[in-house]
C-alpha cells in the first residue's frame, strides 16, 4: 500500500467521514508547504501528550504540569458546580452542547456508547451524595438501549445501599423533555431546543 492510499486509509477511519472525503484531505495535504504540515504533526503530537481524561467525568483536558496539576477537568474541578447533580451524556461533543446552553451547573459523566462505563458509573453514584441524576443519551436506537443499562445500574446501586441501611428513596432520575427528534443527536441540535429539553425534563 503506497503512502496515499495509507492515509486514506486513516482518514476514513473518523467519524462520518467516507473515502471521497478522506481522498480530499490527502490531497489537501499533499499541497500544503511542509511548515503546515510539520505544524499538523505537531498539533498531534501534542494533542496526544498534553490531554488527558479527566478521573471523574472522563472529559477530555490539557492537563497542566506541576505542583498544582491534578486529575480533574476545569468543570469537575470547578468548586462553583453544584455537585448534587449528574448529567450523563453518550460523548464529549453532547457535553459541550449543553454547557453552551449555560442553562445547567452540575457534574458530567461521559458513557461512551461504544465503551459502556457502566461500572464506573455505579461507583460514582455510589460515591457521590446526588440528589439528581439526568439520562441526557441520544434519542437512537443505541442510546435508548443504553438508557435502560443505565436506569438498571442506577436502581442496582440504590437497592444495595438501602439493603446496608441508606435511605429508601433513592436518587431522582430524568430524562430530557421530547424536542430532539427521534434518532437526532444532542450535538446538532441546536441551543433553543436543546435548552427546552433539559429544562423540561421529567
Amino acid at each position: 500500500m503506497n503512502s496515499i492510499d495509507k492515509l486514506i486509509g486513516i482518514f476514513k477511519k473518523f467519524p462520518t467521514v467516507g473515502p471521497r472525503t478522506a481522498s480530499r484531505f490527502v490531497y489537501y495535504l499533499m499541497k500544503l508547504p511542509k511548515e503546515k504540515t510539520d505544524e499538523l504533526t505537531n498539533a498531534i503530537l501534542e494533542l496526544k501528550n498534553k490531554i488527558k481524561l479527566c478521573q471523574f467525568c472522563f472529559n477530555p483536558y490539557e492537563a497542566v504540569r506541576g505542583p498544582t496539576s491534578n486529575q480533574l477537568c476545569p468543570i469537575c474541578a470547578d468548586s462553583r458546580r453544584d455537585k448534587t447533580m449528574l448529567c450523563i451524556v453518550e460523548k464529549e461533543s453532547d457535553l459541550l452542547s449543553i454547557e453552551n446552553t449555560k442553562k445547567y451547573n452540575g457534574l458530567y459523566f461521559i458513557l461512551d456508547i461504544n465503551n459502556l462505563r457502566i461500572q464506573e458509573l455505579k461507583l460514582r453514584i455510589k460515591e457521590n451524595n446526588f440528589s439528581e441524576v439526568i439520562v441526557a443519551l441520544n434519542p437512537t436506537p443505541e442510546g435508548r438501549a443504553a438508557s435502560v443499562l443505565v436506569e438498571q445500574a442506577i436502581k442496582e446501586v440504590q437497592e444495595n445501599f438501602s439493603a446496608q441501611g441508606g435511605p429508601a428513596s433513592g436518587w431522582k432520575i430524568t430524562h430530557l423533555a421530547k424536542g430532539i427528534p427521534v434518532g437526532g443527536e444532542l450535538e446538532y441540535a441546536d441551543e433553543e431546543t436543546l435548552e427546552s429539553a433539559f429544562e423540561g425534563r421529567k
